[in-house]
């Protein structure tokens, strides 16, 4: 639902469809499977995602299921709780070699509004269902189908965590919430989530089970249940990407791919799903030990984004995708903070006019800045270079509205590089840090002191454990970057 501020590259995950592979250590991830009991949904709904005492081994009936709709699995992999970091995975049976098919899902297994029961109907009110997410004809998919007496996915809701202990910040109480990620971007993320599915839920979703209540009983129109399905599609879609004559076209819709979201999550995966006409097939990319489990990826993800999409994090320092944002906002408050008088606040205030008419800047948006790289380098540095330079260079800059690729590309900025900059670009981007970390509600001190005590770490709650990491990742990233700006 709610994207952060503007980032140079695209968030990865399952929902960014194929992979990006990540050369982080092999640290192996999975939503968390034990989490806090929130408020479930309808038992009979409930019955459909997580299994039920009516269903003593889910793993038994899901595999009875894929033989029926043509899923294909490897004799050399099986589906188990048994040999997973966490929940259920997939484990291999036998050596696995690069390039071997695992498992193929056909297009027909796949639930998505075009798939399911109800496909028709959701085609012909297509205009009707638009949406900010352009995830509601997906979601009124899954709503209709988990109650269905008779839906043909209902082997494969028996393997869904149960919806009422799914672990997104968004079903955290706001003040633990607030409390824990202060400072990180997520609680501002997920005020963004709810407010949206709030909206979406009442304008277009109950609206359309209102109007047909032969489709949607009673157990489903629940904003609860719609926003623990909003996390689940978040968490669990896949999303198949464009070609490349199709980059400037609107991104797919999120689809269901059962089998594919048994996997865990490992940073150097084993394994990467290719998309065909017929089947979406899970194939080795690397070799694969007997006993091993299988791995895909959920993308190259910094922590707030984990916690926010899927509920967990990679602990500090195993996620070498982490990044912390430095909101744009912010640069122009460390640049107001230096100016004296009214004429050159006027003048520094018609820079950043400028800048977002070149388009680097805007009021939600951030710089973000990895470990080893600033993602953002192209908007960082020009924004930089505008804010810094003589009023008589902003002039003729401005006159000739911008500058060439030649010289921009002289400026291009790297982790390296920030040592090397001008004095005043790195007294404006060292004032922007100090700013940041004074959005946190602790010091990066008191955070090393817990996590070099085991005792006192042990004895933080699930969530308490997350979300300092959360943090500190990003203020490592934040206080690196005071070293080079001293």
């Amino acid at each position: 639902m709610a994207t952060r501020a503007k980032r140079a590259r695209r968030s990865g995950g399952r929902q960014a469809g194929a992979p990006a592979g990540s050369l982080g250590p092999c640290v192996a991830l999975r939503r968390p499977s034990t989490a806090v009991e929130a408020p479930r949904a309808s038992s009979q709904v409930a019955r459909g995602a997580g299994g039920s005492e009516h269903d003593p081994d889910p793993v038994a009936g899901f595999l009875s299921w894929c033989g029926r709709v043509g899923l294909q699995l490897s004799p050399k992999v099986a589906v188990s709780r048994q040999g997973t970091v966490a929940g259920y995975g997939m484990v291999a049976r036998e050596s696995v070699q690069p390039g071997e098919l695992l498992f193929a899902v056909p297009r027909a297994a796949l639930l998505s509004p075009q798939t399911c029961s109800i496909g028709g109907l959701l085609e012909q009110e297509q205009d009707a269902l638009q949406s900010q997410s352009g995830w509601v004809p997906l979601l009124l998919a899954l709503l209709h189908e988990l109650q269905a007496p008779a839906s043909r996915w209902s082997p494969y809701f028996a393997l869904w965590p149960e919806l009422g202990r799914l672990e997104h910040p968004m079903f955290w109480p706001e003040e633990e919430r607030r409390r824990l990620l202060q400072g990180t971007g997520v609680p501002e993320a997920v005020d963004k989530d709810l407010a949206n599915i709030r909206s979406e839920y009442y304008a277009i979703v109950l609206p359309f089970m209102e109007a047909h209540p032969d489709l949607f009983g009673p157990s489903v129109r629940s904003l609860e249940l719609y926003r623990q399905l909003v996390a689940l599609v978040m968490a669990y879609s896949f999303q198949e990407p464009l070609e490349e004559e199709e980059e400037e076209k609107e991104p797919n819709s999120p689809l269901m791919v059962p089998g594919a979201d048994i996997l865990n999550h490992l940073a150097n995966h084993n394994a990467n799903l290719e998309y065909s006409a017929d089947y979406l097939r899970m194939v080795a990319t690397r070799s694969i030990p007997k006993g091993h489990e299988i791995f895909n990826t959920y993308g190259q993800m910094a922590n707030w984004q984990l916690i926010h999409m899927y509920g967990f994090v990679e602990p500090y320092p195993d996620n070498t995708d982490d990044t912390a944002d430095i909101q744009m906002v912010t640069v122009r408050e460390a640049a107001l903070q230096g100016v004296k008088g009214e004429a050159e606040r006027l003048l520094l205030l018609e820079r950043w006019d400028f800048l977002c008419k070149l388009e680097m800047v805007g009021e939600e948006g951030a710089f973000v800045i990895g470990r080893e790289m600033v993602l953002t380098e192209e908007e960082l540095t020009t924004t930089l270079k505008v804010l810094c330079m003589p009023a008589e260079q902003f002039r003729a800059l401005k006159d000739q509205d911008g500058w060439g690729q030649n010289e921009r590309e002289e400026d291009n900025m790297t982790i390296a590089s920030i040592p090397k900059l001008k004095a005043s670009w790195k007294q404006l981007l060292r004032d922007s840090v100090l700013l940041t970390l004074q959005t946190y509600a602790t010091d990066l001190k008191t955070e090393q002191d817990i996590l070099s005590n085991k005792v006192a770490y042990a004895k933080l709650s699930w969530r308490e454990q997350q979300a300092l990491q959360v943090r500190y990742g990003q203020k490592m990233i934040l206080h690196q970057l005071l070293v080079l700006t001293s």
